[in-house]
């Protein structure tokens, strides 16, 4: 337990510049309280326990404003930066070295049983607010911009942003660089993202269908 403490406070040390010194990160970083609230809480739900790591669960969340149920799993060198707002379902899973901003949920929709939370990989980062529900598998090295919504499975070594999650840049490389698809829009073949917008593809689609309509407007005055 004390191990896992330290490792905790290394990982705030190294993550955050705000960070002055380990006294401070021990008294004044609800992110690590949440997490050591929770090693305990789940501990005692591994032991088959119901009602004292919840209680623990929520005394924490009262006083952190984080909420983990006690069921998640959580791995090595998770940094909670802020935290306010966070909620963590019960079967969801994060891997190593995953870094949170406040307003995250690791949700579920509601319309599942069982595994209904998100599997989250290593080293990923989830920006302020965003927002990952059902049981989805998020891969390694995986960016989540702020405010994001994704509700389904995303690859590895990605960055996703938008409302609802989109692939924008892969391996390193801009999804536009990566692959291009022909769509057919009012007649005319158009060069769209791989990853369909439909707000892009109604624009699209809105500034052919007045192209047409000037022209037959221009041939019936002519």
């Amino acid at each position: 337990m004390f191990r896992q403490v330290k490792r905790d406070i290394q990982v705030i040390k190294e993550r955050d510049p705000a960070a002055k010194s380990i006294v401070e990160i021990i008294f004044c970083y609800p992110g690590l309280h949440a997490l050591i609230a929770h090693r305990l809480a789940h501990y005692l739900y591994k032991k088959k326990m119901v009602l004292l790591p919840r209680l623990i669960s929520q005394t924490s969340r009262l006083f952190t404003g984080i909420e983990i149920h006690p069921g998640a799993k959580i791995g090595q060198g998770l940094f909670i930066d802020h935290g306010m707002g966070v909620v963590i379902g019960e079967t969801a899973e994060v891997g190593d070295n995953v870094t949170i901003y406040q307003g995250v949920t690791l949700g579920g929709t509601g319309k599942e049983k069982g595994k209904r939370h998100p599997t989250i990989g290593n080293n990923v980062f989830i920006g302020s607010g965003a927002k990952i529900l059902g049981s989805v598998k998020i891969g390694d090295n995986v960016k989540i911009g702020a405010g994001s919504v994704v509700t389904k499975p995303v690859p590895g070594n990605t960055t996703v942003v938008g409302v609802p999650g989109k692939v924008v840049v892969q391996h390193g490389v801009p999804m536009k660089e990566l692959q291009l698809r022909t769509k057919n829009i009012c007649n005319k073949e158009i060069r769209v993202e791989e990853m369909p917008d439909p707000d892009q593809e109604t624009l699209l689609y809105l500034l052919r269908r007045v192209e047409m309509l000037e022209k037959k407007l221009a041939e019936k005055e002519s």
